[in-house]
């Protein structure tokens, strides 16, 4: 078993990986620029142990608006996801739905900024639309891998729509329902994270507390977040969603700004149409003049933004990797009792449902904008997903009686037999990884990110559609490399998508 686990494919692909990752380390700004990160690591661990939650105007108004954008964006994204599953065969579809999600909530939400404002439907649509892209893919899936066996009994002459709804629906319907319940748990990050950009829920507030420093009201806000995902099987009830949706309508601020129709037929007629071309006219000059434009733009922003992108990608991904091997005991019964695995089971929830913008955010304020606060709260987030999956994974894991303990049961026992489901989870979660990388631009971190934000800031909108084109299309080819290297290596996953 160790030559076979020694000189796997598995074990050669992961290698590869680990050299690329090394080489991409060598040439990483990994730097620590603040004057004296470790008094401000200080003042932040005060501040988790010592919340205060009378620090927040309208905090609780702030937790409903979280939960109302989440939900409503979820519905939105479920209805369109369910619909254009059902056509998911079609190319066209197949290539859609790979494009809009491909391009990440934060930058949904910077372009319908340019056209609604501040408004609700900013914030619903940046939800809404991409998961419309995964929900789509999710359920063909799962429509695709459902017992057929049902179709044999169907009468003949049933029509299409019959045999779907009677048939076909209710074997699949109860794989719904538990993947739109995991999709409304990374909704509700999402919608926490819109208020980076400005939108009134609890990344708002935790932005400005943590630019203040007030550490305390950083971490009543933190709190409240995770006992909103813990508790979120008890309080979502199928029965109580009609009532949640028309809640979370009334309760979002639908008069904050309007909506001129002159401001959508200038965003689509303007704004986005490279500057060379807005005259309207499409001459050899103008055209020599586009491709000037769209050259220089390549080669100093896309091609820059797109090596330190999958530079920090590479990075991030073999530290998940790394991290998962380690966290993963924590919630494995062959490791420790159940009062050992609570502790951990709470450390990886925490950790996995806290947003990688948030976690690069405090890891900034504490470190200075380099690579390092990227990598760090990439692996982390990730590596905690993972390790959560594979600690479940090991509790149907048999082991002999005579079976080594300790170091050498999770040597030469467990790690090789969970090694290829860990390896499927990661490249799953690669493309992911891609996308939360190039928006950790907006922080200031050197990637694609960074020269969106920079466009959008110098209200250059058609830079800024090109570059997330670009980041769209990155994304694509590396999910397309992470399907071709699982293929190969027979991975098979049972992951919850995401």
């Amino acid at each position: 078993m160790q030559a076979v686990w020694r000189y796997s494919p598995s074990v050669r692909t992961s290698l590869i990986f680990l050299g690329i990752a090394l080489l991409c380390l060598i040439f990483a700004d990994i730097s620590i620029s603040t004057v004296n990160p470790w008094t401000e690591m200080g003042r932040l661990l005060l501040g988790i142990v010592t919340p205060d939650f009378l620090a927040t105007d309208s905090l609780l108004n702030a937790v409903l608006q979280t939960i109302a954008f989440a939900i409503l964006g979820v519905v939105v994204g479920n209805i369109a996801g369910f619909f254009l599953a059902l056509v998911f065969h079609l190319r066209a579809v197949r290539v859609g739905c790979a494009f809009v999600r491909a391009i990440h909530e934060l930058f949904w939400a910077l372009i319908f900024l340019q056209i609604f404002g501040l408004s609700p439907i900013t914030g619903i649509l940046a939800i809404g639309i991409p998961y419309a892209g995964i929900i789509a893919k999710v359920y063909a899936e799962i429509m695709e891998e459902a017992d057929t066996t049902p179709l044999k009994s169907v009468p003949p002459g049933s029509t299409a729509a019959s045999v779907f709804i009677f048939v076909r629906l209710p074997d699949v319907w109860a794989h719904f329902k538990t993947y739109s319940l995991y999709r409304l748990e990374c909704g509700l990050r999402s919608s926490a994270i819109l208020g980076f950009v400005g939108l009134p829920t609890l990344g708002y507030y935790l932005e400005t507390a943590f630019r203040q420093g007030q550490y305390s009201e950083v971490s009543a806000l933190l709190i409240l977040f995770y006992i909103v995902i813990a508790t979120m099987r008890v309080w979502m009830h199928r029965n109580l969603l009609p009532l949640y949706v028309l809640a979370a309508i009334l309760l979002l601020p639908w008069g904050a700004s309007e909506i001129y129709a002159d401001n959508i037929v200038r965003f689509f007629t303007q704004d986005i149409v490279p500057q060379p071309l807005r005259e309207g006219v499409f001459d050899a000059t103008a055209l020599a003049g586009f491709w000037d434009w769209l050259s220089v733009l390549f080669v100093e922003q896309a091609l820059p933004g797109a090596i330190d992108t999958l530079q920090l990608t590479m990075i991030a991904l073999v530290a998940t990797g790394v991290l998962a091997l380690i966290f993963f005991p924590l919630l494995s019964p062959l490791f420790f009792g159940r009062g050992g695995r609570l502790g951990g089971h709470v450390f990886l929830v925490i950790v996995r449902s806290t947003p990688e913008y948030i976690l690069a955010y405090v890891c900034l304020q504490l470190w200075g904008p380099s690579m390092l606060p990227a990598i760090i709260a990439l692996s982390l987030h990730n590596g905690a997903i993972i390790a959560h999956l594979i600690g479940r994974y090991t509790e149907h894991m048999k082991v002999r009686v005579d079976a080594p303990r300790g170091l050498n049961l999770y040597f030469y026992e467990s790690v090789p037999r969970v090694y290829g489901q860990l390896l499927a989870f990661l490249f799953y979660r690669w493309e992911v990884i891609l996308r939360e990388t190039a928006i950790l631009g907006m922080l200031g971190i050197a990637t694609l990110g960074f020269y969106v934000d920079s466009a959008f800031a110098d209200i250059r909108l058609d830079r800024a559609l090109v570059l997330i084109l670009f980041t769209a299309g990155l994304n694509i080819c590396v999910d397309a490399l992470s399907r071709h290297i699982r293929a190969r290596l027979r991975l098979k996953t049972t992951i919850e998508h995401g």
